[in-house]
């Protein structure tokens, strides 16, 4: 059986095969944009779960308690969950953004510079629209003007 690999998205458990790239394959053919198009509308699809199990859990576990630190407990318990989903809510707009990029034939390829951003790259962060060097190049952009 193949490696599964498991990228980085939070806590959710997305898994998928590695692309596997054939010999002098062009960069961003049918059968990468079908890779990752099943990666993000995957991932986006747990997002949405996350949601619903959100609504529900709050909506079965809500209760008025008469003391207060138990009521406080709950409210804050609340705010963290209402937190992350809508961090999560944030990055399905993101997702749905690069579905969009995908579709236009724009995706796997640098905003700044215009060079490949990379199949591993990708991979391990499928919303990216920065290559590896612009990236790290903002970012230290970012440090020497947040200080």
């Amino acid at each position: 059986m193949s490696a599964q690999k498991k990228p980085d998205n939070g806590n959710l458990l997305r898994t998928f095969e590695p692309y596997k790239e054939k010999k002098g394959e062009e960069y961003m053919c049918d059968r990468q944009v079908e890779h990752f198009t099943d990666i993000l509308r995957n991932w986006k699809h747990e997002l949405m779960q996350e949601v619903d199990r959100t609504v529900n859990h709050m909506q079965d576990e809500a209760a008025n308690f008469p003391d207060p630190a138990d009521r406080a407990s709950q409210e804050e318990e609340f705010s963290l969950e209402l937190r992350t989903r809508d961090r999560e809510r944030k990055l399905i707009k993101k997702i749905e953004k690069t579905l969009s990029r995908l579709e236009e034939g724009d995706y796997g390829f640098c905003d700044s510079c215009g060079v490949e951003i990379g199949i591993r790259r990708l991979e391990a962060r499928p919303t990216a629209t920065l290559c590896i060097d612009c990236k790290t190049l903002a970012e230290i952009k970012e440090k020497q003007l947040g200080h």
